[in-house]
């Protein structure tokens, strides 16, 4: 099984940026967790600021992966494109969110990209991927 995990903007500041919101594990070093806990997946990590590096990224693998992770970030409340993305592609997607939206400011309520994806998982931290891959599995 091959799985892609895409994090969008400011997910690379993970370990360092809000701590008390994200916590204190960089994604690289979780990352390393999630390859020990599945040795039997093929994982990939892409991380990028960039509403349109994302794009092309869904776009590359998402007629040859078997899953993709999905954290938008920010552009989870405000990117049609991404949207349009996901529902151009014949792979799985799970929208992931490490803070639980719900519990955070208003306009981070509503996600563009939800009705496109398989699920969500929101607010359990960086458990959420390790839970998304159990899904996919």
């Amino acid at each position: 099984m091959k799985i892609q995990i895409i994090n969008g903007p400011n997910l690379n500041l993970l370990g360092t940026r809000e701590p008390e919101v994200y916590g204190s594990t960089s994604f690289e070093e979780y990352f390393e967790q999630l390859k020990y806990a599945f040795p039997r997946v093929e994982l990939h990590y892409f991380q990028s600021n960039i509403e349109g590096e994302l794009i092309d990224k869904i776009h590359k693998v998402g007629f040859s992966y078997d899953a993709i992770l999905l954290n938008a970030g920010g552009y989870t409340h405000t990117s049609v494109a991404i949207s349009d993305a996901i529902a151009g592609i014949e792979t799985p997607v799970l929208e992931v969110h490490i803070s639980n939206i719900y519990k955070r400011e208003e306009f981070r309520h509503k996600s563009i990209i939800s009705k496109e994806c398989v699920g969500m998982i929101s607010g359990l931290g960086l458990k959420g991927y390790d839970l998304g891959i159990q899904y996919f599995l």
